[in-house]
């Protein structure tokens, strides 16, 4: 499977502030808000960009991110991001080497339903490892995801 690290997520209590602690500590880019709602998985999120670097800040609404914030506190790192080039390819890989890939809720995701609300086509590993996660995402519309977010 071809695999290119993208970016990790972070959970926050408070995007906004978190947005500008990173702006003016790092100098980073912040993207616009960007909303997830889907699945009853409810979050605000923004890029932020250090030089070509970047992670989400992602503040919970309501979901499992919620859950995790409220047992586990902010500034956890629980997902590593990677993008390829051909999501169905990795699906396909996915499943021969016998794992299942998920949606945003943990549960059972099919070839035909790898769209996002954000637009980009995506997969998750199972949890194996406690509350990390692994995020796969289609590198082409990412890019132009991205691209928007700053836009």
């Amino acid at each position: 499977m071809e695999l290119k690290f993208s970016h990790i997520d972070v959970l926050v209590k408070d995007l906004e502030q978190a947005c500008a602690y990173y702006a003016q500590i790092l100098q980073a880019r912040i993207s616009t808000t960007q909303i997830w709602n889907r699945g009853g998985l409810h979050v605000r999120y923004a890029v932020a960009l250090i030089g070509q670097e970047r992670f989400m800040l992602v503040q919970p609404l309501a979901g499992n991110l919620k859950e995790l914030l409220d047992t586990v506190g902010e500034g956890m790192i629980y997902r590593h991001c990677y993008t390829t080039p051909d999501i169905e390819l990795a699906y396909d890989e996915l499943i021969a080497s016998g794992v299942q890939p998920e949606d945003e809720n943990g549960q059972p995701l099919i070839r035909e339903n790898l769209q996002s609300p954000s637009g980009t086509r995506i997969i998750w590993l199972p949890k194996r490892f406690g509350h990390f996660s692994i995020e796969i995402l289609e590198e082409k519309a990412l890019g132009a995801f991205i691209e928007a977010a700053f836009a």
